[in-house]
Formats: structure tokens, sequence, C-alpha cells
């Protein structure tokens, strides 16, 4: 799989990395600038043994391409075995390229400036800076994750919603546009919506209109207008 073979195949292209064609350059003209001569991977940080162009090629020789690949791990995170099936490489080779690849694409995502605040304190400069971040839905968010042996651990990472061992986040998303404002730090599978919000301190600006659903049952930030749900009564028609 290449860049080259996908970029011209929209439906393919948003399928396999989440992005449109102009947001995949977008973010590969970043990821070029991030991708200095001490980064490019062509040696995986090894010294040289042959002259240039020696040895076996390389097989994501091309920035799209690297960038491609860890986009594709990334929306899709599919095992490793699969990745080398799809690029072309040994399973021990997809594993080096994960490593080297995902601090440069979130270094890319931070050059364009998209890239979630996650410092609680300091999201409410970031809100006021951007006149589409008044109106914002708060919500948790829930990934699987591998079962932990300990069945203390177990029980922690158990999640009732979910039926399994799962992480935690919160989000905190712009109605109007969609984009992802801020993410909370990671918790265990257990932890409630509403607490984690307390823990978390958020601070909004004064005229924030907030969005949240039952989960977040009791939580009164400092905003101009709070939109929740009511619960329905046990037993009501």
């Amino acid at each position: 799989m290449t860049y080259a073979r996908i970029k011209d195949k929209p439906k393919k292209l948003l399928a396999l990395t989440g992005l449109t064609r102009t947001e995949f350059d977008d973010l590969l003209e970043a990821f070029n600038k991030v991708s200095t001569p001490k980064t490019k991977l062509t040696q995986l940080g090894k010294p040289r043994q042959r002259k240039a162009g020696g040895g076996r090629k390389a097989t994501l020789r091309l920035n799209e391409d690297r960038l491609l690949f860890i986009l594709v791990y990334l929306k899709t995170y599919p095992l490793q075995e699969i990745m080398g099936e799809l690029f072309g490489m040994e399973v021990s080779k997809v594993n080096e390229w994960l490593h080297r690849l995902l601090p440069l694409v979130r270094e890319a995502l931070d050059e364009l400036g998209v890239m979630p605040e996650r410092d609680a304190q300091a999201f409410v400069k970031a809100q006021a800076q951007r006149s589409a971040g008044r109106v914002v839905i708060i919500d948790g968010t829930e990934r699987r994750r591998q079962r932990p042996k300990s069945p203390e651990k177990q029980a922690l990472h158990y999640s009732g919603k979910k039926k399994t061992q799962t992480d935690k986040n919160l989000v905190i998303a712009e109605k109007k546009t969609k984009r992802v404002n801020y993410l909370s730090q990671t918790y265990a599978g257990t932890a409630h919506d509403k607490k984690i919000a307390e823990h978390e301190n958020i601070a909004y600006t004064k005229d924030t209109i907030l969005y949240q659903d039952t989960g977040f049952q009791g939580y009164q930030p400092n905003v101009a207008r709070l939109r929740q749900p009511k619960k329905s009564r046990v037993g009501a028609n």
C-alpha cells in the first residue's frame, strides 16, 4: 500500500486514514517540517554499514507513505501482522516504524495547531481565542484495553457500560465545528464521568454554553448556561 495508489480514491483514503486528500496533504506538509534529516528513519538510528544506495531498499522510502502507514495504524488499530501484510514488511520492522513515527505525527499535529489541550486550566485560554468555542459538548469516551492479569486491576478497569476492561477519557468538542479542543488524562474504566470532570477541575470562559449528558448529573461548572437532559423516573411511562 502506498499513498500514490490511494490518493485519488477519496472513499478509500477516508476509510483508511480518517482524512480527506486536502487534510492529508496539509498534515503531510507539517510532517515534512518535523521530519528533519536526523529523523529520516532510513537507518532507524543505526550507524551506516554500507555506502549510500547499498543494501535492501527501505519499504517506506517516502514521507507520504510513512504518514499513510502511521495514520492507517491509528485509524484502524490492526494487529502488527496485518500492518506487515499491508505494507510489505516484517512484524519486527512494523514495531520499529511505529515507535519512530508516532512522535513525529504528534509533532506534525502540534505544528498545525490541532492537538487538543491537555491542561484543564489552560483550556480556558485556548477557548477564549476561538469564537466558535463558546458552545461546547463534554462527554466521556471509553476504549478497550488488554485485560489485566491481576483480579484487582481487572475490577478497576471493568466498565459495566461496555462489559469489558476499558480506559476512559473526557473530551470537550465545539458544537459547531465538532473539533475536539480538550482531552483529559486517562482514567480506569470504572471512573464516573462526573467525578473525572470534578477531578480535572476544567476552567471555562464565563460565556460558555455547555452541553452534557446525564452521566454528569450534579456537575455544575461556572458557565453561562448548562444544557442537560432530565433523567426519566424508573417505571415512568
